[in-house]
């Protein structure tokens, strides 16, 4: 079956926001409130997934990736196939590190688990909006000045480079953060979490909770590591459809795969080798384009072997930190 690239968005966008409304609850928060029970309503939005709901959500997300994937393959053919499934993999990929920073500022903010899940549904559909802006001035920039490339291929490398010289995760300072700072000129914040609320009243004053310090911290911090992961998709192409729905795809994953692999995550031991070998990887492949033209089929090949190198390799010390801790 074949469609034009206008009915591919309109198919798009209905999938999406059809995704969004199960995955962010809205159906079992009607529901509720159709039953008049309120407890249950406010038991959705405030109890976090487990991991089997996380692993079903992830692989649910997956599949309809890839049926938007065949679909691209019946109607543009093979090679803005490629283009999506490699956008896609590289997106999901350099978010994994963005995981390790949610994991922090809910650790450090001593955000419970159950109160998570209403902090990333909120971060990731802003995130979404925010994205395509990006993107389409990226992609603008990239057909109207074609040595934009180069300037991109150098922002990757300098990513690269700032992971190697910040190879460890450190503590976040809230109270010298910003963005903190900043809310504290607005509005007092009360540090204690009863309820999963972003703003209280207390005695007739309005409070700033920590989560919505947690939101703004993730918010602002996506938007920087938006200028890497960005870069790194037009890197594959610079058409706007592919690069907006690889990545609307990738990230509206992202919270059922933050619940399933926030417990593991640290095991991943080589995931910071893997994603720098990644950046230099794109970041090259952009810079010499006008010389050698990397192909898209090899981009996605490195890419896999890449990651699945990281996963192998994290497994085999996994296993070997326990044959050594048994003896």
């Amino acid at each position: 079956m074949q469609f034009s690239e206008l009915e591919l968005w309109i198919l798009f966008i209905v999938i999406i926001c059809i995704m969004q409304i199960f995955d962010l609850g809205f159906v079992a928060k009607i529901k509720s409130k159709i039953k008049n029970d309120p407890i249950k309503s406010k038991t959705v939005e405030s109890v976090g997934l487990s991991f089997r709901q996380s692993l079903v959500r992830f692989i649910i997300w997956i599949s309809f990736a890839g049926i938007f994937a065949i679909l691209i393959f019946t109607s543009l053919g093979i090679h803005k196939m490629l283009d999506f499934i490699t956008g896609y993999v590289l997106e999901e990929s350099l978010s994994v590190d963005n995981m390790l920073l949610f994991l922090l500022v809910f650790t450090t903010l001593g955000i419970p688990h159950k109160f998570q899940q209403k902090i990333l549904s909120l971060g990731i559909l802003s995130a979404i909006f925010m994205r395509i802006m990006v993107i389409l001035i990226g992609s603008s920039l990239l057909q109207s000045f074609h040595w934009m490339i180069y300037v991109f291929g150098g922002i990757l490398l300098i990513g690269a480079f700032r992971m190697i010289l910040k190879r460890k995760e450190g503590e976040i300072n809230v109270e010298n953060n910003f963005y903190v700072k900043t809310l504290k000129r607005v509005i007092p914040i009360q540090t204690k979490i009863k309820e999963p609320k972003f703003l209280v009243k207390k005695n007739g004053v309005l409070y700033a909770t920590p989560l919505l310090i947690a939101l703004i911290i993730i918010e602002m911090t996506d938007l920087v590591f938006a200028m890497d992961s960005i870069p790194a998709v037009l890197a594959i192409t610079s058409d706007p459809f592919i690069v907006i729905t690889s990545n609307v795809f990738a990230i509206s994953g992202l919270r059922a795969l933050y619940f399933l692999i926030s417990d593991m995550i640290h095991k991943i031991y080589f995931l910071k080798i893997g994603l720098i070998l990644l950046l230099f990887f794109i970041g090259i492949k952009m810079i010499i384009s006008g010389f050698f033209e990397i192909s898209t089929l090899f981009s996605f090949i490195i890419i896999v072997l890449v990651l699945a190198s990281v996963i192998i390799a994290s497994l085999i010390k996994s296993f070997m930190k326990k044959d050594n801790s048994n003896l």
